[in-house]
């Protein structure tokens, strides 16, 4: 199983597929680091933890249930094409033919995961927006639920859309590697490097409410690309990470700026 070692190959794999794994794991991350931010502040390390170990878990279940992901491609109905995508190009969608599409179970994930994140990022964003016009209490503060959020809730929620992000995650290793103890390596040590990440990542979000915002309209970005993913139109995923990217370089100006000035 593990006669890989002495092959370069395998070993220039590994590495490949660990980075390309690592970056998958962002949307994670983010997704995380929103959720625990609900927590109190004591139990958010737990939370996290408990999340990325969930990430892995579910990785690895998927990973090793390989003819099942496989067999989750198989249509299990057809929807017509949407008639104002007829003119679209068909470079980044797939159709049947008869010009229908065919839903199969990982399509319904997919769609699913994205109709969540998209429900989950607009309630946060509300929440977020609620919270900066609520009046002041008594010590200038403005006033918080004191319920909060439970760390059971919390822990459901990821567990959740870790299925979504695992699929993506598993289904990218498969087609990169043939070994699967090569796989699991890959997933494991990129789950190390996310749970060396995710505490600064958590606190940097936590302390600056416009890069919250922000991780939020990411969010919502990922989201509405799993629902396109669903339906068979593919956004190439470098469109989405330059946006990201150039959005947050934009907001780390605007941070500088407003230290200077402060």
């Amino acid at each position: 199983m593990f006669d890989w070692f002495h092959d370069p190959n395998a070993w220039a794999a590994l590495a490949t597929l660990t980075m390309l794994e690592i970056v998958l794991g962002i949307d994670n991350i983010v997704f995380i680091s929103i959720l625990v931010d609900r927590l109190p502040a004591a139990q958010r390390p737990l939370g996290r933890n408990l999340g990325l170990a969930l990430a892995l878990v579910t990785r690895l279940c998927l990973l090793f249930s390989l003819s099942w992901i496989m067999g989750l491609k198989e249509p299990l109905f057809h929807l017509p094409w949407p008639e104002f995508l007829h003119g679209v190009s068909g470079q980044h969608r797939e159709a049947d033919p008869d010009g229908t599409i065919g839903i199969s179970g990982k399509d319904l994930i997919l769609l699913i995961g994205g109709l969540f994140l998209l429900y989950k990022s607009t309630h946060e964003i509300h929440h977020k927006l609620e919270d900066a016009t609520e009046p002041e209490n008594e010590a200038g503060l403005p006033k918080v639920n004191a319920a909060g959020a439970t760390i059971a809730a919390v822990i459901t929620q990821i567990a959740l859309i870790d299925i979504v992000f695992s699929l993506d995650s598993v289904i990218t290793a498969v087609g990169m590697a043939q070994n699967l103890s090569v796989m699991a390596t890959a997933i494991i040590v990129a789950v190390g490097v996310m749970l060396w990440a995710a505490g600064p990542i958590s606190d940097f979000v936590a302390k600056h409410p416009t890069i919250k915002v922000l991780a939020l309209s990411f969010l919502l970005l990922i989201g509405t690309a799993l629902i396109a993913d669903g339906l068979h139109f593919h956004i190439p995923k470098g469109y989405i990470y330059f946006a990201m990217s150039f959005s947050l370089a934009v907001e780390m100006i605007n941070l500088r700026v407003r230290n200077q000035k402060a």
